[in-house]
């Protein structure tokens, strides 16, 4: 009479049951054997009905003990096929992977053992099934069990190895939804299984990840926060490593959106994400050029609370927020493309901004406001004139600011603003503007003595200067 469990015989498919792990490991020895003679035969019909047998009396039982005889018999069964296992991938793997979230701790340890075993023997076959991979992979490595973890681990490593030298078959538009959902893991140890699998693809000169940076660089700059500083560092080499990518071909770079979520780790408190960003900043500043200046509101916003920055751990963040400051200014008044480069620019929402910050408490970033707000009138008096008279009212609030720097580079402000070219051209427009300041001035003088104590005397002397 025929076993139940055939090919498998009675006295094989009993030890593969067995609860001691050796009996099982002689079953599985036999199980190679004879799927070995099976292979030479070129008898599929029963390496298929072998697999079957593995996977639904062993691999899904509710005995733990069988699920454990199924995946080493599995494993088995890919040792003796060899290199032809990649004919049975589908059916190897699948009973397998769904082990790896089995609730027992030595069936998930033995899955990850069996898989090992089918991969190696697998190669570039297992390439189709690797999303399912990773995605179990992504859970293990951060399994309460080390065991688990180490097996888990090693898997890892083994798979690094087959994508790596089968990067021209491998899906990575298939896999970035993958990485996508995975990168905002809060597991310390799910997030270095993310971040490294990033760097093993950049560094694969096949593979291009620049095209689908912006579906991972939020994530990246989020993992920055993590407490653990191996994290921290995998994270500075990896946005490092995409730089250094960047400054030598920008050409996939979706540089609109890239900008847009380097302006928001810019405002972060966490200086190592500021710092980084605001680094990434200047250097796109640098690489793309006028391209930047319709995101000029949003670095504003990021860079100008940055200058008033003056403790050394804070220091980096000052130098790249004036660097950018001053990239900015450069591009904007560039005689080469003026016309075409202050088009680029939404004027309200930079007005706006600096407008916000002509309040701020530090003196130096005030001043780079107000030097902004200069220059721009210099440059451009006629695309600046509509917004001459809603910063009236602000500039007078300056002028009794308790630095003398400030009160002074805001009067040059009014100066430039009274005496711009485009209000030259028009003799009633700047004698109605200057007599409109003079009287708000007066007023100022009258409704607050500690004001005109204070800052008659140096106001006065700089309007009659600038009159002579």
């Amino acid at each position: 009479m025929e076993s139940p469990y055939a090919p498998l015989s009675e006295s094989c498919a009993k030890a593969l049951a067995d609860k001691a792990y050796e009996k099982r490991k002689v079953a599985s020895q036999e199980i190679e054997k004879m799927v070995t003679d099976f292979n030479m035969k070129k008898n599929t019909i029963q390496i298929r009905k072998l697999i079957e047998v593995l996977s639904n009396d062993f691999a899904t039982s509710r005995d733990p003990n069988r699920r454990k005889g199924g995946l080493i018999g599995l494993a088995a069964t890919s040792l003796g096929l060899g290199k032809d296992s990649e004919s049975y991938v589908s059916e190897l793997v699948t009973p397998i992977v769904n082990c790896l979230s089995d609730p027992d701790v030595r069936v998930r340890y033995f899955a990850c053992e069996s898989l090992y075993n089918v991969v190696k023997v697998a190669r570039a076959a297992i390439i189709p099934f690797f999303p399912e991979l990773f995605s179990a992979l992504s859970r293990l490595v951060a399994d309460s069990d080390q065991m688990v973890k180490d097996g888990s681990e090693l898997l890892d490593r083994l798979l690094k190895d087959i994508v790596t030298e089968s990067s021209q078959t491998f899906n990575l538009e298939a896999f970035i939804p993958l990485l996508k959902e995975r990168i905002y893991a809060k597991n310390s140890f799910a997030r270095q299984y993310v971040i490294s699998w990033i760097s093993i693809l950049n560094a694969v000169p096949e593979i291009n990840m620049l095209i689908y940076l912006t579906d991972i660089l939020d994530g990246l700059f989020t993992m920055l926060e993590d407490n653990t500083l191996e994290i921290q560092r995998m994270c500075e080499t990896t946005l490092s490593q995409f730089l250094k990518t960047i400054k030598s071909d920008s050409s996939s770079v979706r540089m609109e959106d890239t900008i847009n979520i380097l302006i928001i780790h810019a405002q972060s408190p966490n200086e190592l994400i500021k710092s980084i960003a605001i680094t990434w900043i200047r250097e796109f500043v640098q690489i793309f050029g006028p391209n930047v200046l319709p995101h000029a509101s949003g670095i504003f916003t990021a860079i100008l609370p940055c200058l008033e920055y003056n403790v050394d751990s804070k220091k980096n963040i000052k130098e790249c927020a004036v660097s950018v400051n001053n990239s900015i200014m450069s591009l904007i008044s560039s005689s080469e493309h003026k016309s075409q480069n202050i088009e680029k620019i939404d004027l309200r929402s930079v007005m706006e901004v600096l407008s916000q910050y002509l309040t701020h408490n530090s003196v130096h970033t005030k001043i780079a406001v107000l030097k902004w707000i200069h220059h721009l009138f210099t440059h451009f008096p006629s695309e600046m004139s509509p917004h001459a008279s809603n910063l009236g009212a602000n500039l007078l609030g300056i002028l009794s600011d308790n630095s003398d720097e400030v009160v002074l580079q805001c009067l040059s402000v009014l100066a430039e603003i009274l005496n711009s070219t485009y209000n030259k051209d028009s003799n009633d427009f700047n004698k109605v503007h200057y007599r409109k300041f003079l009287l708000s001035l007066i007023n100022l003088f009258g409704e607050e003595k500690k004001f005109l104590d204070n800052r008659a005397s140096l106001i006065i002397r700089y309007i009659f200067q600038e009159n002579k």
